[in-house]
């Protein structure tokens, strides 16, 4: 019988690729954006929250964000800074900052240590946000195409790669930065929303690679179908065309069976 029905495996792997490519998107976009407005989950969203009542600084508590440093709630955020130091929390004269966070970067406030690993955090956030974005556009093809299913996996494992290295410094930069206050008398807790957004992110990127090069490896029969007659009807072959010797029934109802000619 012609016609198909069932989607193939490659085709059903593609879609949820395409979902879990979608679903890392948002993800991300709710971290950078987290203090844009203080709308939830953005007005949750945060790396890391610490009192910074006793250090010279214009807020009592301090929330630090992709772009902004921030008061409770995401509120009474200063102006937005790419890669921002983790030392603008507090003023250029530092009183009461803890030592290891305070050096000669990002204008006298924070540690050469801090600035680098969050600087390079920062850029490979964005360049794994950059490549996802590409690998959603190539995976809409994905459902439809083995082709499409590898090219959005190149896309998404480069997208994963920059990503890992991005969550990972991320994870460093503001957990080594909380024990820090901890240390020196400020309390001070990561952003859970911020952690599970950029790991949840991290999950659904390692998944959809899977799935893709999966759907991509994944080939239909390698037989062909093909008519031929057996007992006078049409009937499908799987291994070609070949000849049949064939069979037909007697007009008396006894069954021939035809000479075999070579």
């Amino acid at each position: 019988m012609f016609g198909g029905g069932l989607p193939s495996k490659g085709g059903i792997m593609g879609l949820v690729s395409l979902i879990l490519i979608a679903g890392s998107i948002v993800l991300m976009f709710f971290v950078i954006l987290s203090g844009v407005t203080g709308t939830t989950p953005l007005d949750k969203t945060y790396f890391l929250e610490a009192d910074t009542t006793r250090i010279d600084g214009p807020r009592p508590i301090s929330q630090w964000t992709y772009f902004y440093i921030c008061g409770p709630g995401n509120t009474d955020c200063g102006s937005p800074v790419p890669a921002l130091p983790i030392g603008y929390a507090w003023n250029g004269g530092n009183q009461g900052a803890p030592f290891e966070l305070v050096g000669d970067y990002g204008k006298g406030t924070t540690s050469k240590y801090f600035w680098y690993m969050w600087r390079f955090g920062w850029v490979f956030y964005l360049m794994g946000l950059i490549f996802n974005v590409i690998s959603f556009f190539t995976c809409l093809l994905a459902p439809f195409s083995r082709l499409a299913s590898g090219v959005s996996g190149f896309f998404v494992a480069n997208a994963l790669f920059w990503f890992t290295i991005a969550a990972s410094l991320m994870t460093t930069v503001f957990v080594k930065a909380r024990d820090v206050l901890i240390n020196n008398g400020h309390p001070a807790r990561v952003g859970r929303w911020a952690f599970g957004f950029t790991w949840g992110a991290w999950a659904a990127m390692f998944l959809a690679t899977i799935f893709l090069f999966l759907g991509c490896g994944a080939g239909g029969s390698s037989s062909r179908s093909v008519p031929t007659t057996r007992g006078g009807i049409f009937t499908r072959s799987k291994h070609g065309s070949r000849r049949s010797r064939g069979s037909f029934i007697d007009t008396d109802g006894t069954r021939r069976v035809k000479d075999d000619y070579a």
